[in-house]
């Protein structure tokens, strides 16, 4: 079986957000034109409580941008983002959510940031996604999302870990490119760790999609 993983597609992460991801709203018309060629469509969110220490307003003596230690990890600091039962957290409006069929919540401990939609970024918690992908018989891990080089990197690079086969939809993601071509090297990290990038189009090809197929 395959499934398209659809991650942090919420309104804090396209322009107008409090994290907004620079064109981070051209994802939702690769996802809406995905989700029907899937018998299995699971998605991620950011869900941090309010006093989250990735958020830089937690530290006054930090700003946005900066890189602390959080209680043993490097954490860069964040603007206050995606704040459990805000709008902000919610999906974005145009997602084509209906056939959604399991929603995973991630950062939701104060204490610890979590990238990745599987574990937290010390891996000292697992949100269960990766359990459900195995109970669900998943093979092939179908990615897209936001942002290319942390929530969607570390959620491939987690999968790919766990042995899943992986594959990124480079035109459904969008990065938030802190330093010049921090998308560009999280896409080729992704590659070296054993990721295939592939387009949209390419599924789309291929028509629904369920029990696992060749390669594109």
């Amino acid at each position: 079986m395959q499934v398209l993983l659809l991650v942090d597609i919420q309104n804090d992460f396209v322009p107008g957000g409090a994290l907004a991801v620079p064109d981070g709203d051209q994802v939702i018309s690769v996802a809406n034109a995905l989700i029907p060629r899937f018998e299995l469509v699971v998605a991620t969110k950011d869900w941090h409580p309010a006093d989250h220490g990735s958020f830089a307003r937690q530290h006054p003596n930090h700003k946005i941008g900066d890189v602390i230690d959080l209680h043993g990890l490097q954490q860069i600091l964040w603007p206050d983002h995606c704040i459990q039962n805000t709008a902000g957290a919610e999906f974005v409006e145009t997602l084509d959510t209906d056939d959604i069929d399991r929603v995973f919540f991630k950062g939701t401990d104060a204490d610890i940031d979590s990238y990745s939609g599987i574990f937290d970024n010390g891996r000292r918690k697992a949100t269960g996604l990766g359990e459900y992908l195995r109970e669900s018989g998943i093979r092939d891990v179908y990615v897209m999302g936001l942002a290319t080089d942390y929530c969607v990197k570390f959620t491939v690079l987690d999968a790919l870990d766990l042995g899943f086969h992986v594959h990124v939809i480079e035109d459904g993601c969008r990065g938030v490119d802190l330093k010049p071509g921090d998308s560009a090297r999280a896409i080729e990290e992704m590659r070296k760790e054993g990721a295939y990038i592939v387009r949209s189009d390419q599924i789309a090809r291929r028509g629904r999609v369920g029990p696992s197929q060749p390669e594109v």
